[in-house]
């Protein structure tokens, strides 16, 4: 098995960074969102608002970018990378919302990256 190009590389942390970046959109579409308010009036709310329709957009594109990377890396050795984003998504979490790191969760990331490793290297 050929190690992947540095280029391939850091073209699939960018896309896991993206996705990252996607789902806090996604949170901060939903601290936006009235709760108590009716289905289809939640629903509408979500249509207009801004952070949930950037998120929509860059998964749209992400989506394309995956695509163009998987014309030229096996899927096999591209997908792990998509972890990244498990790992990656929950300390952003606490750094821009303020949620909570437990030790649980900071050794199951260290538990995703390892397994990164050993299967990107």
């Amino acid at each position: 098995m050929n190690p992947l190009a540095l280029s391939q590389v850091a073209l699939l942390f960018a896309y896991a960074a993206g996705m990252a970046g996607g789902q806090l959109l996604f949170k901060a579409a939903a601290l936006r969102d009235v709760a108590d308010a009716p289905l289809a009036e939640r629903f509408l709310g979500l249509l207009g608002n801004a952070y949930f329709l950037a998120a929509v957009a860059l998964y749209g594109a992400l989506t394309v970018v995956w695509v163009w990377l998987l014309t030229f890396t096996p899927l096999s050795r591209a997908y792990p990378f998509v972890a990244l984003a498990f790992a990656v998504t929950p300390l952003l979490g606490a750094l821009v919302f303020g949620e909570p790191m437990t030790m649980r969760l900071i050794l199951g990331i260290g538990l995703i990256l390892g397994g990164l490793l050993l299967v990107a290297a």
